[in-house]
């Protein structure tokens, strides 16, 4: 309905300034003829020469005002012709304001007393039509004060509908102002409580792990509290990294690890006790940089659930690379149980939308005792 409406007005918009010359050609013509006015005793040359002039006049109105009120004044006076004056009216009470508008109301009486001269002059229904009393009231009233009143209501609908867009457009940016406000409050809110809950935390637990390498006399429980003290600063580190980009009022650009980062991940994970081994199948090839990010956020979140789930189980990361994309694989084989550590169960969820966002798709499902993550990610996506 809507698209029908604008494509209305579009045909309109377009067509109208011919159409309207058209429209007061004719009826200038016909008014010098006697059909719908006073017949004119002037050659038809003349008549036609005013008439073609009164159309061109309307066909620009868009552009120039002055061709229409001087094809009024010429058309009223010789021909008694009223198209075009209740047209000029019309436009006057839709474009002018203030002087110019009293400009053209003492234009349009002086037209008006020289038609009553002329019909005086003339006599007969010209002067019956023209020059009475009576007949120049009604002939003021049809042909300056309707037009012009009813420009002048346009003209203030327009106005109005103006100001309420306007307001519309203001309301929407504040409101947007405001949501980027609470945005930008509940941001803070939680960086906040990230640094008071989180980060006090992960501190306490690098300082015992910091004593214990100490104090510690057996070499697996030192090189165990080694590992957890590095790995506290590190997730100290990327904590400091997300509240950062947390405070910012706008949108953060922060540099992500792509598939040359792999190796890390895997190194990290060894040094947590999990059993992995890389296999790369294929030719390996420059990829894109959003498909490499994926890639290595895939085989992080597959392998940060397999030590949660399945630290004592063998797991296998393979990056196949294929002609027309990349497949990641990384697949743990049996545990046999033990204790394992909480999750939310969103990292994968999450993941698979990242993977859908170019065009891939993304499997995780138990297979022969273990569990598969299979990532299959498209070049054409990540280009």
């Amino acid at each position: 309905m809507v698209s029908s409406a604008v494509a209305l007005r579009r045909i309109v918009q377009r067509y109208a300034p011919p159409l309207l010359a058209v429209v007061v050609a004719v009826a200038v013509w016909a008014s010098a003829t006697g059909d719908i006015g006073v017949p004119s005793p002037l050659p038809g040359a003349v008549v036609l020469l005013i008439a073609l002039g009164s159309a061109w006049a309307a066909g620009t109105i868009r552009t120039r005002r002055w061709p229409l009120f001087l094809a009024a004044a010429v058309g009223w006076l010789v021909l008694a012709a009223s198209a075009a004056g209740v047209l000029a009216s019309y436009q006057a009470g839709l474009r002018l304001r203030g002087r110019q508008l009293a400009g053209y109301l003492a234009g349009a009486a002086v037209a008006l007393a020289g038609g009553v001269l002329v019909g005086l002059a003339v006599g007969g229904v010209r002067r019956i039509t023209t020059a009475t009393s009576g007949n120049v009231l009604l002939l003021a009233a049809c042909l300056v004060g309707l037009p012009l009143v009813f420009g002048l209501w346009v003209r203030a609908r327009q106005d109005t509908l103006a100001a309420l867009r306007d307001r519309a457009e203001r309301l929407e940016r504040e409101q947007e102002a405001r949501a980027d406000r609470a945005r930008a409050e509940e941001r803070t809110r939680i960086a906040r409580e990230m640094h008071d809950v989180v980060a006090h935390r992960v501190s306490l637990m690098v300082v015992h792990a910091g004593a214990l390498e100490v104090t510690a006399v057996d070499p697996g429980t030192v090189e165990a509290a080694a590992l957890i003290r590095t790995t506290g600063r590190e997730a100290l580190t990327d904590l400091r990294e997300v509240l950062g980009v947390l405070r910012q009022a706008g949108p953060a650009v922060t540099p992500e690890r792509g598939l040359d980062a792999v190796d890390e991940l895997i190194g990290e994970s060894r040094a947590a006790g999990l059993r992995v081994t890389r296999q790369d199948e294929g030719v390996p090839a420059a990829l894109p940089a959003t498909l490499g990010r994926t890639a290595y956020r895939v085989v992080r979140e597959a392998l940060t659930n397999a030590r949660k789930h399945a630290a004592d189980a063998e797991t296998t990361v393979c990056l196949r690379y294929l002609p027309d994309g990349l497949e990641v694989l990384v697949r743990s084989g049996p545990s046999e149980g033990g204790s394992t550590l909480p999750g939310a169960g969103q990292g994968l969820l999450g993941l698979r939308e990242r993977v859908e966002l170019l065009g891939g798709r993304l499997e995780a499902a138990p297979v022969d005792g273990g569990f598969l993550v299979r990532a299959l990610i498209p070049l054409a996506g990540a280009a």
